[in-house]
């Protein structure tokens, strides 16, 4: 029984979860600041993109970082094949869901504008380079040899 657990275990190399906490962070915060760009609108109000890139050098500097070096001591820590889904931990995966759900509720109960659009384009931001912890990461970890 335990070996048909571990065959059906979806388990990858370090190195894929090196590659993959980075990825995740990177498109996740591009799609993120695409979509703010796009509800911010013409004209002048674009100016609130240089406000959440703002903001969210803030919060990468102050919250992320943090975040991504804890995340990769994790990973650093890893034996090969150990399962994909753990590239977070539980608690991160969580509050991945709390805030997708929190995104949605938003979008439903207000028309997404200007306001929204900044927050998407600061927490996009924030993701995307914060996201330069795991690729310098990753980088070392395939050229180690």
């Amino acid at each position: 029984m335990e070996k048909q657990k571990k065959k059906f275990k979806p388990g990858v190399s370090k190195a894929v979860h090196l590659f993959a906490a980075p990825f995740l962070w990177t498109a996740i915060g591009s799609v993120l600041m695409v979509r703010g760009f796009g509800w911010i609108g013409p004209g002048l109000a674009r100016l609130l993109v240089v406000l959440g890139l703002l903001l969210g050098m803030v919060k990468s500097l102050l919250i992320l970082d943090k975040t991504a070096k804890k995340s990769l001591c994790r990973i650093m820590e890893f034996d090969d094949k150990k399962c994909i889904g753990a590239v977070y931990s539980w608690k991160t995966w969580l509050l991945v869901t709390l805030m997708m759900s929190a995104g949605i509720i938003m979008r439903r109960i207000t028309d997404p504008g200007m306001v929204i659009g900044t927050i998407y384009v600061g927490i996009g931001w924030a993701l995307f380079f914060s996201s330069r912890h795991g690729w310098r990461q990753w980088y070392v970890w395939v050229n180690r040899d």
